[in-house]
């Protein structure tokens, strides 16, 4: 899924997985799977005073973007696919990815978190998915 719709990251309830699971590939390429990250129970137990914004957009809202502010860096601890404790810092687009996927497991999405301007400017497309889908977004 996550390739197929030229994305970067997945978290487990992407795909309706009630797991605090996410795989990414900064590259976003298949072709450097080995370049994927795979992080089971992660947490972030520190981020950086500093932050950007920058465009994000999402798998589970197509032909959507917009400006999100995140921390410029963060430290994360988690287990690898052996159960192995891990801890690493990341820093710029490589935490921006983390922190999305991250978002997912905690229940929000990347429009939850866009600035005021850019809020305005999807939220005709969100009247529309509301329109078809309903409050709540059921099938």
């Amino acid at each position: 899924v996550m390739y197929a719709t030229n994305g970067v990251g997945l978290a487990a309830p992407q795909v309706g997985i009630n797991k605090r699971l996410m795989v990414y590939n900064e590259h976003g390429d298949p072709k450097k799977w080995m370049s994927e990250v795979i992080m089971i129970n992660p947490r972030i137990v520190e981020f950086s005073e500093a932050s950007d914004v920058e465009e994000e957009g999402c798998l589970s809202f197509p032909d959507m973007g917009g400006d999100v502010e995140r921390s410029k860096w963060i430290k994360v601890e988690a287990q690898n696919l052996k159960g192995k404790k891990i801890k690493k810092k990341f820093r710029g687009w490589e935490a921006r990815i983390f922190q999305h996927e991250y978002d997912h497991l905690d229940g929000k999405v990347y429009i939850d978190r866009l600035t005021e301007d850019g809020r305005k400017e999807i939220q005709p497309k969100l009247d529309e998915l509301i329109d078809t889908f309903g409050e709540g977004g059921a099938l």
